[in-house]
């Protein structure tokens, strides 16, 4: 009786089990709000060192984002990656080119020092990945062209550092000047942080945690110290040497507010015909870029844009028309008062739409179309600074040619366009 007791137990469980909905998570499924697994972009995140982490913070938010791997020189930063991703041990890296072999990779964030930006990128656009390269896009004018030809070549989606273009304020006041709320359009002026010096720095072994030789990559081979890769709670040195940073921080930094004057302008496409300024450099010391500074930006529509350092002008982007002037940073001021209420209309030039930078970039994966910092405009702000970079450096006035991206009979400038890599690397 045990035997047929069992028997009819178990028909009976089989029946209820089979009467009864197979329950599956809505989250594997793409249900309420969820994205299913097979929908999620597969990420790898390449430098994860401040910008880094604060980048896969953001792609951590977008349930569109999926990250899958992880790689860095710094094992301490690397670690702490994998920490916030939870990722298995199998899926940190020390070699960028490693995780670009993974399939499962779908797109990259580089958040790496800017003299690996050409490189990576390019390097990811050939493997078929997609592209978020944090700011700026190149170390030199002819990197970021070759930047350029790779990604239209392989036909990846590309996304720009450049976030404030998503903040909705920064749209606003570049809609207001397309639209002439200002009146016609006289001159731009920007202020954008000084850089730093540093004096001499002590020689020491790099850290076991540090691939050093990584690090360098391309750049020439200089002793270690601290404070060239960075210190605590201190911006990273490689910012404001030239080994790394060609223009210092006037393309560090200076091409988010250099971005926003062509986006207002709409010269995203273009860039300026001729660069004067003069700045000041360190005498010695570690740090060899520019600190304090003042440029202008001649452009064929005959506007001029002023850039300063911010000990002259304050931290943002003025445009300056007949009828008023309107200032942004991620707020607003404008005179006369009431621009700031002025309504854009439905017949009046409407600029792109972002409220989020990282998911934009995601959404267009997924639907082919053109971020709100594609290549091109990112190539665009960025060369335009590191003209005015090279502007500097001569101590003079130099006639750029925006269609072939030379300058004009100036030998010596056009030398700077490009500086050798340290072998193996090249673009």
């Amino acid at each position: 009786m045990k035997k047929i007791t069992s028997r009819r137990r178990f028909l009976q469980r089989a029946a209820a089990l089979s009467a009864a909905p197979l329950i599956i998570p809505g989250s594997a499924l793409g249900l309420n709000g969820a994205v299913a697994p097979s929908n999620r972009t597969g990420m790898g995140f390449i430098g994860v060192g401040g910008k880094g982490t604060g980048g896969l913070a953001n792609f951590m938010r977008c349930p569109e984002a999926q990250p899958v791997a992880i790689c860095d020189v710094d094992k301490v930063a690397r670690d702490n990656a994998m920490e916030m991703t939870g990722l298995p041990p199998e899926s940190a890296y020390l070699d960028f080119r490693d995780l670009l072999a993974r399939d499962d990779v779908d797109a990259v964030l580089i958040a790496t020092p800017d003299h690996w930006h050409a490189l990576m990128t390019i390097a990811a656009a050939t493997a078929g990945k997609h592209v978020y390269c944090e700011k700026p896009l190149s170390n030199t004018i002819e990197e970021g062209r070759a930047v350029v030809d790779a990604v239209k070549r392989a036909g990846v989606v590309f996304q720009h550092g450049t976030q404030l273009r998503s903040f909705a304020n920064i749209r606003y006041v570049c809609e207001l000047v397309r639209n002439q709320r200002i009146g016609a359009l006289q001159s731009i002026t920007i202020g954008s942080p000084p850089g730093l010096t540093m004096g001499h720095q002590p020689i020491m072994d790099p850290p076991e945690r540090l691939d050093y030789d990584r690090w360098l990559g391309p750049a020439p081979h200089k002793p270690y110290t601290t404070r060239r890769v960075k210190a605590p709670k201190e911006l990273p040195g490689w910012y404001f040497i030239s080994d790394y940073s060609k223009a210092g921080w006037v393309a560090g930094f200076g091409v988010h507010d250099m971005d926003i004057a062509h986006w207002g302008m709409d010269t995203e496409h273009t860039g300026p015909v001729a660069v004067e300024g003069e700045g000041v450099f360190p005498e010695d010391g570690l740090f060899d870029t520019v600190t304090t500074f003042r440029l202008a930006f001649q452009y064929a529509n005959g506007i001029t844009i002023t850039m300063t350092d911010t000990g002259e002008n304050p931290h943002g982007v003025r445009f300056n028309g007949d009828a008023g002037w309107v200032f942004t940073r991620g707020g607003i001021e404008c005179d006369p008062p009431s621009l700031a209420k002025t309504f854009v209309g439905p017949n009046d030039i409407h600029l792109y739409e972002s409220d989020f930078h990282e998911r934009n970039f995601l959404d267009c994966i997924r639907t082919r179309r053109e971020t709100i910092t594609p290549v091109e405009v990112a190539h665009r702000s960025t060369s335009a600074a590191l003209v005015g970079g090279i502007a500097l450096k001569l101590s003079r006035r130099v006639e750029w040619n925006p269609e072939n991206e030379r300058f004009v009979n100036d030998a010596e400038a056009n030398r700077l366009l490009s500086y050798p890599m340290r072998a193996p690397w090249r673009l």
